[in-house]
């Protein structure tokens, strides 16, 4: 069994529910956020290996139109908010630069364990002869103050508004070819490849044939 948690968590509270004027509209997701105590019980649990991966639970809704949908009756609110584009800055900012996990666990979290549970570890989530060249410059000094009037997101608000980060993507490659360059998409539609996830991940099949072997001795 695996778990994960989401950025939100990890560094907004229950309090952002309490917003004026509706805007705790804003950060109505599930699970719903909580107590301030409970980031550093998931920032450790990241740390030491409880929790294998980061989501996002990306799922956006404008605030004007969708999200006040629910004046007068919470149930109405859309559940879900615009996580993912600032997912990667956050986790190095807040878990890296602030020592609460290392640079090497930044990159397994982000990359190499998420592609082995999923089943596609080695094509995917690691450097080496043979696998896909997907690469990802990251600049660890590069500081911004996260809003909706910079991001990329299709949504007239960020959950995140105001966050001064550290560190963020720069330029993306997929099989070698550039999608992301210098900050600026040159992605071509249609470049997508479908890839067939392996039936069981490398932990499973490593027990498989470790009892294989212990059977034939």
């Amino acid at each position: 069994m695996y778990g994960e948690t989401c950025p939100q968590y990890l560094v907004l509270d229950e309090t952002y529910l309490d917003k004026p004027d509706f805007e705790g509209a804003k950060y109505v997701w599930s699970p719903p956020l909580r107590e301030k105590s409970h980031q550093e019980v998931l920032w450790n649990a990241l740390k030491t290996g409880q929790l294998q991966t980061l989501g996002s639970d990306q799922c956006s809704f404008d605030f004007n139109g969708q999200k006040d949908l629910g004046k007068g009756d919470f149930t109405k609110i859309p559940n879900g908010g615009p996580i993912i584009e600032d997912r990667v800055s956050l986790l190095f900012s807040e878990g890296v630069k602030k020592g609460r996990i290392s640079l090497q666990q930044f990159v397994d979290l982000t990359s190499t364990r998420s592609a082995k549970l999923f089943g596609l570890f080695p094509k995917k989530g690691t450097i080496a002869v043979g696998t896909d060249a997907d690469l990802v410059l990251f600049d660890p000094n590069a500081e911004r103050v996260i809003s909706a009037s910079t991001h990329h997101m299709a949504v007239d608000y960020n959950p995140f508004e105001g966050m001064k980060v550290t560190g963020e993507p720069v330029t993306v490659l997929s099989r070698g070819e550039f999608v992301i360059r210098e900050k600026v998409f040159v992605g071509v539609e249609g470049a997508g490849k479908y890839i067939k996830r392996q039936k069981f991940g490398p932990t499973y099949e490593t027990l498989v044939n470790e009892s294989s072997l212990q059977v034939e001795v």
